[in-house]
């Protein structure tokens, strides 16, 4: 973290990070609490495979594009406003998904929601950094992996219990994520200002990526193993419901949440316990434990064993959380604290791309090949690539 020259850490600044940690808590939780109303929406908006994949995916190419030309602006705006903006355009898109009533709306407000959360992931992630607590190093990458991923977990699993029980889940779930990002919106502002406002923003706009040279070496190392990672994600993000409605012919909504529950609270947890080793051992493990859980998964899927799918599915789970850990841990450290913005608006281009152009093949692929060997050839594809990763870290160099 690095503060004005002469000023000490205070209780505000404490208060920011904790307030910035739980936004992107909050964030990621709108990202995951759709996913368990794809299915009923498909049914009662009578949609195709394809169209639900594109409902799912919209949000991760728009925030791409948006990543590309605003990732960086809180570094020359300030991270308070951006932030205000970013969790007031969540608002209005969790409201209009609540209101959507056609597969139009519900892409138009996946689009804004991809808009706001491109802001958020870049800006949140920086503050976090801006804000870690001086007599806890390394707490901001731990907060920065963990926290996502258990915003993830909560938002399926909220949505899951909530369509399980309530007369008005899709209203329940979707006012509740409104009124919190209104009052996130609000609390940013008390923040200290760690991205004082200066020139530039224009030439940031421009679509680029950028990382800074001190971590381009670290970033091209760990970009095989960021892309294993997040195309996981999206994998069970956009079908991982129906895997369990169609493969396993369950209908229960908590059933078909349990999946994103276990992919990203299992990636938390085992960041969390890594904490004490090196980058390097958590990325060996990181790849070994992706490609060999999502293998697994598959011949879950391929025999129709819901055990070992689900056990396959938390042992992936660790892996694809500590793939990305691994990845924050050696990449932020080489960054200059006024380039982080731009650091993290590029570590995020490169995750959304392996989370929604996958899941959008597989939507065009789907009424083709059929849902099982779909996703048994995605599956495949992302075992292997965490295979390569892990070969290219080990025998690559760095620590």
């Amino acid at each position: 973290m690095t503060l004005t020259p002469g000023l000490s850490y205070t209780p505000r600044h404490r208060a920011g990070f904790a307030i910035a940690s739980l936004g992107s808590g909050l964030m990621m939780a709108s990202a995951s609490a759709p996913s368990p109303f794809y299915p009923v929406l498909q049914r009662q908006m009578a949609f195709s495979e394809a169209t639900m994949t594109a409902i799912f995916a919209v949000y991760a190419i728009v925030l791409l594009f948006t990543l590309l030309t605003g990732g960086s602006s809180s570094d020359h705006l300030g991270r308070r406003p951006v932030l205000s903006l970013a969790f007031l355009g969540l608002a209005v898109s969790a409201l209009a998904f609540e209101l959507a009533t056609t597969p139009t709306a519900l892409i138009g407000a996946r689009a804004l929601q991809g808009i706001s959360c491109a802001f958020l992931l870049s800006t949140l992630s920086a503050a976090i950094v801006d804000l870690e607590p001086p007599d806890k190093p390394g707490l901001a990458a731990v907060c920065n992996t963990t926290i996502p991923l258990i915003g993830l977990a909560v938002g399926a699993l909220a949505s899951g219990l909530v369509m399980e029980h309530a007369d008005h889940p899709k209203a329940d779930v979707f006012i509740a994520i409104t009124v919190i990002s209104l009052i996130l919106s609000a609390a940013v502002w008390l923040l200290p200002e760690t991205s004082p406002r200066h020139e530039g923003l224009l030439e940031a706009l421009k679509p680029r990526l950028g990382v800074p040279a001190p971590a381009r070496s670290a970033f091209w190392q760990s970009a095989p193993a960021i892309f294993a990672g997040w195309a996981t994600g999206g994998l069970y993000l956009s079908l991982g419901a129906p895997i369990i409605a169609v493969v396993f012919s369950i209908s229960s909504f908590f059933m078909q949440a349990i999946v994103v529950t276990l992919l990203a609270g299992m990636g938390a947890l085992t960041c969390f316990l890594a904490r004490g080793y090196t980058p390097r051992q958590i990325m060996l493990y990181g790849t070994t434990a992706l490609a060999l859980g999502t293998t697994l998964t598959l011949v879950g899927v391929a025999i129709s064993s819901l055990g070992l799918y689900l056990l396959a599915l938390a042992f992936a789970g660790t892996g694809f959380g500590t793939c990305f850990y691994a990845s924050l841990r050696t990449i932020v450290p080489l960054t200059p604290p006024d380039e982080r913005g731009e650091l993290f608006a590029s570590i995020f281009t490169l995750s959304y791309l392996a989370f929604g152009v996958p899941a959008v093949l597989a939507g065009l692929v789907i009424p083709h090949l059929g849902f099982v060997p779909t996703v048994l050839a995605y599956g495949t594809i992302i075992a292997v690539m965490a295979a390569i990763a892990g070969l290219w870290r080990k025998f690559g160099t760095g620590s």
